[in-house]
């Protein structure tokens, strides 16, 4: 019987490579994999729904759901986690010295709906009395000019959110104090020339961050992976061929990450890293699923919810394919 044909589009994670190299296949699935920039796969999925599964943004496949039936159906899998306290950025004489001093300024993001962006003004409003609607938001292109949000927003007439100048970059407006500070996925370039005009919001990122999680015990999820609705539909199958898959890439990553023979990254204190990771957040620090990411799961759709970017507030288990949330007992 003929392999169903599929491609995914994803980011060079060591948590799916197995999947890029074939050394771990889908039962019953022939798996093209293409490497492509989060933007890239994220844009032409949104806009055009290109690829049979990709991975996707969370906030943008929560916007996706307005519609019914909605595109995508998503699986548990969450290719990127990241704690955001070190993508709040500012200029040194804006007068921001604590995070509590972001009310009343004018904050740039790429677009209102990022993820990353999404967390951080939650986090704000909940740890650091900054009100989602406490600031002005300003969104455009980072480092080149036209950025447009990929997936269509209707916010609420209670916040204050603009386009910048068609010729202007949020990187540079923060770097002339044009704006207060940007909240973004990718370090901006001034900060990476080591522009002294612009510092991060929290200096210490990694205390913040830790400070967070013993607090919340939030890791933060970024992104999922997605499969187009059309094929779902004719193949509903594929989610738990591709779940499992995904699930033995991951754990084989867990496996040899923790490989002292050799580094496998060019991370000096690689193995010490790593330990310190799993005393802090548990061994499953990066865990699939919903029982075990109830807490962010829910966190994140109340601030989605909260910042206008949800009609309505949507529960876990609504998002993803039912048959990735049961497995057979033996």
């Amino acid at each position: 019987m003929a392999r169903l044909p599929l491609t995914f589009a994803c980011g060079d994670y060591d948590r799916t490579r197995a999947l890029a190299e074939d050394t771990v296949r889908p039962d019953g699935i022939d798996l093209t994999y293409l490497r492509l920039p989060v933007e890239e796969t994220f844009f032409r999925m949104m806009r055009h729904q290109e690829f049979e599964v990709a991975e996707l943004s969370l906030s943008s496949y929560v916007l996706s759901l307005r519609t019914d039936p909605s595109p995508f159906v998503a699986l548990p899998v969450f290719t990127s986690r990241m704690f955001r306290h070190g993508s709040l950025y500012c200029h040194a004489d804006a007068g921001i010295t604590e995070p509590e001093d972001l009310r009343g300024k004018r904050i740039g993001t790429p677009e209102f709906q990022l993820t990353a962006c999404v967390w951080m003004r939650g986090i704000l409003a909940d740890r650091h009395d900054v009100p989602v609607d406490s600031v002005s938001y300003f969104t455009g292109g980072q480092e080149t000019p036209g950025r447009v949000e990929k997936a269509g927003v209707d916010l609420p007439d209670s916040l204050s959110v603009a386009r910048i100048p068609e010729d202007r970059t949020l990187a540079a407006m923060l770097a002339e104090g044009e704006i207060d500070a940007l909240c973004t996925p990718r370090v901006p370039s001034p900060f990476v020339a080591g522009d002294p005009r612009v510092r991060r919001v929290f200096p210490d990122v990694v205390v913040a961050e830790k400070e967070y999680y013993a607090a919340t015990g939030i890791f933060p999820i970024m992104h999922v992976v997605v499969i187009r609705r059309d094929v779902y539909d004719r193949h509903p199958w594929v989610a738990q061929s591709l779940y499992k898959a995904l699930l033995t890439a991951r754990d084989l990553a867990y496996e040899n990450l923790y490989d002292t023979s050799a580094l496998r990254f060019m991370l000096p204190w690689l193995t010490p890293q790593l330990e310190e990771a799993r005393a802090l957040l548990g061994r499953d620090y990066w865990s699939y699923g919903v029982a075990g990411n109830r807490e962010p799961l829910t966190t994140f759709l109340r601030y989605h919810h909260e910042q206008g970017l949800s009609e309505r507030l949507w529960q876990p288990e609504e998002l993803f394919a039912p048959e990735s949330l049961e497995a057979a007992v033996i």
